[in-house]
């Protein structure tokens, strides 16, 4: 009996190794897609009373498309368009810090304090002057990292159209899957398995709705303002505002910036319109949004987020953004939730 168990695992080790490496090169895809149909399962279900099961998943995979593939193709095919007006305007802006610029006239006529900010102004704009000589060499290294960024992104879009095939099974068989899924954890760990998926579905909401949906927020609010301000390539900027969003400086890096340039480049008005939007629209979406979405799910250490954000993108690419910190998230969550098992299960011994 021994010896058929034995065979037997390895007979199982066998062939879960070769699937594995069968659906390795969709793993991603595969992950994406589950991750998109938990997300979205509550809604699916609302759409199942409705309507037939394969319909419902039908118009979820469509929806999906929508609210996903096609921003994500907009800004990659946008942000490829611009990038010669981008990699222009840098150059432009480092060569002017290069160059000495009188005070701009409304700096001057300023009551009271006019002079001695105009005096200040050319101060600094002599330190000024000296960085952008020093950030002239580097201009070929941005535009080249920029290109390589959408060009990983633009291939993240063809990973996520299979994503979206993937999950339509998964909306379609998911009652089954799920009931599958339980049997086996509950085989592994017996009844903590009823805690360990509540586990992992709190750090995937958490992570989705609290980091990630109020990224993309800030990063539609911040398109829109930089719009509306005239500013050059705003979808490409918020689609950068919506990525840098997930660390702890978020947006302000991008507004923040574009609301000076406004300033300098005699657009007083807009400039501080930009500022004033950025501080009451898009920062203050980081507060109210983010804590109603992360109240939704597991709350995790923001290095975690970041290091993920960070990690996914290098390693898978677009999907990354949402992968990275949604695996690491559940590592994390069950590694301290094992340690605190075996720190109760030791403390009942010594008592």
């Amino acid at each position: 009996m021994t010896t058929e168990r034995i065979m037997l695992g390895l007979l199982l080790v066998g062939v879960a190794y070769g699937c594995g490496v069968v659906l390795w090169p969709f793993l991603s895809a595969i992950l994406w897609g589950a991750i998109l149909t938990f997300t979205t399962w509550p809604l699916f279900k609302r759409l199942r009373r409705h309507m037939r099961p394969s319909l419902a998943a039908v118009t979820m995979m469509v929806c999906s498309a929508i609210a996903i593939v096609m921003p994500l193709a907009l800004l990659t095919s946008t942000g490829i368009a611009d990038l010669p007006l981008i990699i222009e305007g840098i150059n432009s802006e480092i060569e002017a810090l290069s160059r000495t610029h009188p005070a701009p006239n409304w700096l001057a006529s300023l009551p009271a304090i006019g002079p001695q900010l105009s005096t200040a102004y050319l101060h600094w704009n002599h330190d000024v002057r000296g960085i952008g000589e020093a950030l002239h060499p580097y201009a070929g290294q941005i535009a080249h990292y920029a290109l390589k960024a959408l060009m990983q992104m633009a291939s993240g879009l063809a990973e996520l159209v299979m994503a979206l095939f993937i999950a339509l099974f998964f909306w379609i068989s998911g009652d089954s899957l799920g009931r599958v899924i339980h049997a086996v954890l509950t085989r592994i760990t017996g009844n903590y398995a009823d805690r360990l998926i509540t586990i992992i579905g709190g750090v995937i909401r958490g992570t989705v709705y609290g980091i990630l949906g109020t990224a993309i927020v800030q990063g539609v609010l911040t398109a829109i303002g930089l719009f509306i301000s005239g500013v050059p390539a705003p979808v490409l900027l918020g689609g950068v505002a919506a990525f840098v969003a997930v660390f702890p400086v978020g947006a302000p890096l991008v507004w923040a910036p574009a609301a000076i340039w406004l300033a300098l480049h005699h657009h007083l008005g807009w400039g501080l319109f930009l500022a004033g939007y950025g501080i009451i629209f898009i920062s203050g979406a980081d507060h109210i949004i983010r804590p109603a979405f992360i109240a939704r799910g597991a709350q995790l250490p923001y290095l975690l987020t970041v290091l993920g954000v960070l990690g996914g993108v290098v390693t898978l690419g677009g999907l990354g953004i949402f992968l990275g910190p949604v695996l690491l998230g559940v590592g994390y969550t069950l590694t301290t939730e094992f340690a605190r098992g075996a720190y109760q299960t030791e403390k009942k011994m010594l008592q």
